[in-house]
């Protein structure tokens, strides 16, 4: 009865899901190497690289792009490194320009909404409306977390001997096509399985804070940092601009020097605003996973709670801040990368071979009607 329930249960949720996770899968494939993808393809993200000293500070490429663009607010500058050009980000506006970090050379002014960012939207809400569209993705992932469990039940074999063996873990290339497509389904659904459930719990992880707060209370929770002491210096009267580019300046050389361990020339510097009382910098951006500081505008200091080196972290902070390089193969450079693109090339053609199967069994002949055809003949 359990198995009849197990194989019920994955048929149906697995027509359910079966469209869904045909596009999460694609998008999945293609979203792994954008960054690749785009600096083959473009002659503005990579730069010919040079000392570390050498590269300008934050209000050198913001008067550089508001020279070039003088309409436009500037709300931050990612630099990515020595030989790479510095990303800027514009106030309202869906165009991003990349600035050389040794020059202040506009290199380019390119678009956000490009290719890659239609296979985002797609992978993020199936290109429906946002709140509906994450809501289907997100139980779409849930709906195939259960089918790999259900899967792997069915794959089980009955009795572990040669053949079982055989059937389990290898493909019949030489088999007719029905055979062929039962193995795809089986086997490679089997070796992509560990992946396969990493890609999708984290995805969990990204769609349901509830999941999200139960996984870091099973895990012990984030450690008690106490917090720093706040700032009681009152707010200063407008501003000039050029105070803002002197924070700017502050907190970038502050964060290269001071607090950057991995990746110490990949900072993200935002541009704070007269009302602002606090600026957001990044840094640690190395392998998907980030370390996020906030600092006090008028000392400079660290405000709110401290973000220390993800490998000072404790297991419930670590696997947050690993979560999305986790999601997105990033942990382990290139060979993750490689690993994570054919498990999600994989994923999207179960829904496809499971189908087949189902549809090879549906129209398959009963025995009355077997015997029906053999009579008449």
């Amino acid at each position: 009865m359990l198995s009849k329930i197990n194989a019920w249960l994955h048929l149906w949720l697995g027509l359910a899901a079966g469209i869904p996770v045909i596009i999460l899968g694609i998008t999945g494939c293609v979203l792994v190497f954008e960054h690749d993808i785009k600096e083959l393809t473009t002659n503005y993200i990579q730069v010919a690289p040079q000392k570390p000293a050498e590269q300008l500070p934050p209000s050198a490429i913001y008067k550089s792009v508001k020279a070039a663009l003088p309409n436009y607010e500037i709300g931050s500058s990612w630099y990515y490194g020595l030989d790479k050009s510095v990303k800027v980000s514009l106030d309202h506006s869906d165009s991003l320009v990349y600035v050389n970090p040794y020059t202040a050379e506009v290199l380019a002014i390119v678009n956000h909404e490009d290719f890659f960012h239609f296979m985002d939207e797609g992978h993020r809400h199936l290109w429906m409306p946002v709140k509906i569209g994450r809501q289907v993705v997100g139980w779409s992932t849930f709906i195939f977390f259960i089918l790999l469990i259900t899967g792997l039940i069915l794959w089980w074999p009955k009795k572990w001997n040669r053949r079982s063996r055989e059937q389990s873990f290898t493909v019949k290339w030489k088999a007719k096509f029905k055979r062929v497509n039962y193995d795809l389904h089986n086997v490679l659904g089997f070796y992509t399985l560990t992946i396969a459930l990493v890609m999708c719990f984290t995805g969990l992880i990204m769609s349901f804070p509830w999941i999200r707060s139960s996984v870091v209370w099973v895990t012990g929770g984030y450690p008690n940092k106490p917090k720093t002491e706040k700032n009681n210096k009152p707010e200063l009267p407008d501003q000039p601009l050029n105070d803002a580019l002197v924070v700017a300046d502050q907190i970038w050389y502050k964060v290269r020097h001071e607090y950057a361990k991995f990746n110490k020339e990949a900072v993200i510097v935002h541009y704070p605003e007269k009302e602002d009382k606090t600026v957001y910098a990044c840094t640690d951006m190395a392998n998907g996973s980030w370390r996020d500081l906030t600092f006090d505008r008028y000392t400079l200091e660290l405000s709110g709670r401290k973000q220390g080196p993800i490998d000072e972290a404790n297991t419930a902070e670590w696997l947050m801040r690993s979560n999305y390089a986790l999601h997105t193969g990033f942990i382990g450079g290139m060979t993750t990368k490689i690993i994570y693109f054919i498990a999600s090339l994989i994923c999207a053609t179960l829904p496809i071979t499971g189908f087949y199967i189902w549809w090879g069994k549906k129209k398959k002949p009963t025995k009355k009607a077997r015997r029906t055809q053999l009579a008449t003949t």
